[in-house]
């Protein structure tokens, strides 16, 4: 392996390398690693073998990189731009290239930490796009052995080396980044969310060939307009009507496919008066006319 690894039952880290393909990959794994921290132990446990620019994490540094820490047990501090904040167990630091910060559990409790460091341009359109924001660094998210469990598949991926293993170690990055935004997201609903929005979903699939009165859904759940719209727009980040239209646009898809429907059929069957309409909106939803979908998926060959 040509890069810096250590390893002992408490700790270890990789420091890696990565070539032009990786890099035109769009994400790309810098460094991983797994500590637990006992308490009144030094932090970091060892500086041998972390370059330079890795080692006062718990003074002060800048990186280029990103990175993702979880802590899974223990307590600490997170600093970062003159903001100090505590760390509980359960907690994913998010740190951002080029912004000061650093970390270090406390003294009472120490703490066991897991981390990967990545960077790539399909990472920089997330952030910029506001999948995470460098203004909220700290998300709690509890303890989690699905967190665990793709930190486990990294490491190994990292430690076997096999051909293109950068490629796949990025794409568990990208599988650990949607399962914290999944658990953030889930972590922030009120009690009762859950249920109220898969209920308002039942109610339009079970109403995809017509109409229905989305406004209503909350007052017929028993949560009220206002309450719904928030719940569902958190909960799965569309609003009622823009999940109610992709459920008739990927049944318009089928019926134009498989089942061989024209364009006016299958408009009038999921409740368009418009066919046109239907005509315009399937286009912006796919980037395809109902027609040229039904051309290049014509199963009749």
């Amino acid at each position: 392996m040509d890069n810096a690894l250590s390893m002992s039952p408490v700790i270890f880290s990789a420091y890696l390398t990565w070539s032009d393909d990786d890099e035109a990959s769009g994400v790309f794994c810098t460094d991983i690693g797994h500590a637990d921290v006992a308490p009144s132990s030094p932090y970091p446990p060892t500086i041998e073998g972390h370059p330079s620019v890795y080692q006062p994490v718990a003074t002060g540094r800048v990186l280029s990189d990103y990175q993702l820490v979880y802590i899974a047990r223990g307590k600490g501090v997170f600093i970062s731009e003159g903001s100090e904040s505590p760390v509980e167990a359960g907690t994913v630091i998010a740190i951002f290239p080029d912004i000061r910060h650093a970390y270090y559990p406390d003294p009472a409790t120490g703490w066991e930490e897991y981390w990967v460091g990545f960077k790539g341009a399909s990472v920089d359109r997330l952030v910029t796009s506001g999948f995470h924001l460098p203004g909220h660094p700290l998300i709690k998210i509890g303890f989690e052995p699905s967190i665990l469990s793709i930190f486990e598949d990294i490491f190994q991926t990292v430690k076997v080396q096999e051909p293109c293993y950068q490629i796949r170690a990025g794409a568990l990055v990208f599988l650990l980044l949607a399962e914290i935004h999944k658990l953030e997201r889930k972590s922030q609903q009120q009690s009762g969310t859950e249920q109220l929005v898969e209920r308002a979903k039942f109610l339009m699939h079970e109403n995809i060939y017509g109409t229905i009165d989305l406004e209503g859904i909350g007052e017929r759940l028993g949560a009220g307009k206002a309450r719904f719209y928030e719940a569902f727009k958190s909960y799965t980040g569309m609003t009622p009507y823009q999940y109610f239209i992709h459920l008739k646009i990927n049944r318009a898809k089928e019926l134009l496919g498989s089942e061989g429907a024209s364009v006016k059929e299958a408009a009038f069957r999921l409740g368009f008066d418009d066919p046109y309409y239907f005509s315009r909106l399937f286009r912006r939803k796919t980037g395809l006319s109902p027609s040229a979908w039904a051309y290049r998926n014509d199963c009749s060959d």
